[in-house]
């Protein structure tokens, strides 16, 4: 079940109380970006050249089928997703960048459940 298909049963069953939403998520997401482990290690021998030894084709390391999501939140707190794909000819990039995302996604909910409900306590004290 979706997020958005459980946000649509929690409003027709009228659970009205204070809660993080789907929408609340996206809407404390500044940022994403998106990178295989391939394309990290070729950035880092830009800026430190260590001589590593990666071919020529990112898909024939596992390098190349390992890609990573960071979400960069309001507060500038950082979260990540990852997606590792275990055959080369299964990978697709658009694929494990919305994998990748999720997984990101999933560590946000209970961050911001913690901080709704600390509010929550602090109102009532």
């Amino acid at each position: 079940m979706s997020d958005q298909q459980i946000e649509s049963e929690i409003q027709a069953r009228g659970l009205t109380a204070p809660r993080v939403t789907p929408q609340d998520i996206e809407a404390n997401i500044i940022n994403e970006q998106y990178f295989t482990a391939y394309e990290g290690i070729l950035g880092n021998e830009t800026m430190h050249p260590t001589g590593s030894c990666l071919s020529a084709d990112p898909l024939s390391s596992p390098f190349g089928l390992l890609t990573f999501c960071v979400l960069i939140l309001r507060n500038g707190f950082t979260v990540t997703g990852e997606s590792a794909c275990a055959s080369p000819e299964n990978f697709d990039a658009e694929l494990g960048r919305k994998i990748a995302r999720q997984n990101a996604v999933n560590k946000v909910w209970p961050l911001m459940g913690y901080e709704l409900k600390q509010r929550l306590h602090a109102a009532q004290g």
